[in-house]
């Protein structure tokens, strides 16, 4: 069975997705999968065995979207089921365009109107990954109703010592970024037990090498800095390997609830009851129930961050200990 499926934007949705993609692979027959999305979505999903395709959706640069959008569609041809993860205008056209009888989509004004199969699902009531898998299974009689750990097919590495990897950028924006000097204050902390590697996309470089300068400056010398320098596959790689991460409500927390990553995740002014790291038994959240949170903004609205700025290197090395490593 041929399936199109239309990745999210971000690429931790994307983690939190292969949930239901996981479904769709076990609930239907002799599977083929062609991925279309953001170039970090489908190279994190191109390592899938059922991948048949992957396609990175560049229409959104052409002077016409919709044009764009229709030339695809033709391209890829029709589908035995194509299905978007997405809730937006031009992904409901592309499965239309595909031609495809069986298409499924969030319920929108658009889906209603050009696709088959597009259900009322609740926002904020069920955790994303939970969502996506309903989304999936819309058309299953025999789901049992259980959403599965997310799941990457990109083999680990293997260190020679305990890791501890430190995430300090959030690609949505600065809001959902804690504070470089805390982040290395508790690496501090933990140096004597992991040696330390700081991960990053090349946009969050700043950060990185604001944590490796508090690093440095606490005296710590057991460190990498591979912010900048590793592709999503590497990226995937290192996080897979290591034995604790420290991160913000990001791509790379999803990740490593994908390897089941012990995992202390510092979240302010996102939806943690729909993002918090999915199924990760040694996934462990700090954040503080703040009467302005969660705001769901890329930049702090009232100009004072409190979400993050309250969230104190002692509190986030006390949750590292509650995990019992």
């Amino acid at each position: 069975m041929r399936i199109l499926v239309v990745l999210p934007n971000w690429l931790g949705d994307t983690v939190m997705a292969t949930s239901a993609i996981e479904l769709l692979a076990s609930h239907y027959r002799d599977v083929k999968f062609t991925f279309v999305g953001a170039f970090a979505s489908v190279e994190v999903m191109k390592y899938h065995p059922l991948c048949e395709k992957i396609v990175i959706d560049e229409t959104k640069k052409a002077p016409s979207r919709v044009l764009a959008t229709y030339k695809l569609g033709r391209e890829l041809g029709k589908f035995d089921l194509a299905i978007t993860f997405r809730k937006q205008l031009h992904s409901s056209l592309l499965l239309k365009f595909t031609g495809t009888v069986l298409t499924i989509a969030r319920e929108a004004w658009h889906s209603k109107f050009l696709l088959s199969h597009t259900p009322n699902i609740p926002k904020y009531t069920k955790h994303l990954a939970q969502q996506y898998a309903q989304l999936a299974m819309i058309n299953v009689d025999n789901w049992n109703g259980i959403t599965p750990p997310s799941k990457l097919y990109i083999d680990a590495l293997k260190f020679d010592k305990p890791t501890l990897g430190i995430n300090g950028g959030a690609a949505f924006g600065s809001a959902k970024q804690w504070y470089p000097e805390r982040f290395a204050q508790v690496a501090a902390n933990y140096s004597s037990v992991y040696d330390i590697i700081i991960l990053g996309a090349p946009n969050e470089m700043e950060i990185a090498n604001k944590i490796e300068k508090e690093l440095v400056s606490l005296g710590i010398k057991n460190y990498t800095n591979l912010a900048g320098k590793t592709s999503i596959k590497e990226l995937c790689a290192n996080i897979g390997a290591c034995s604790l991460m420290l991160t913000n409500d990001s791509g790379p927390m999803h990740i490593a609830a994908a390897y089941q990553i012990p995992t202390v995740a510092i979240i302010g002014p996102t939806e943690y009851k729909q993002t918090y790291p999915w199924m990760n038994e040694k996934g462990k959240i700090v954040r503080h129930d703040l009467e302005c949170s969660p705001c769901v903004k890329r930049e702090c609205p009232l100009k004072h961050h409190d979400c993050m700025k309250g969230i104190t290197s002692v509190e986030v090395i006390q949750a590292v200990k509650e995990l019992n490593l």
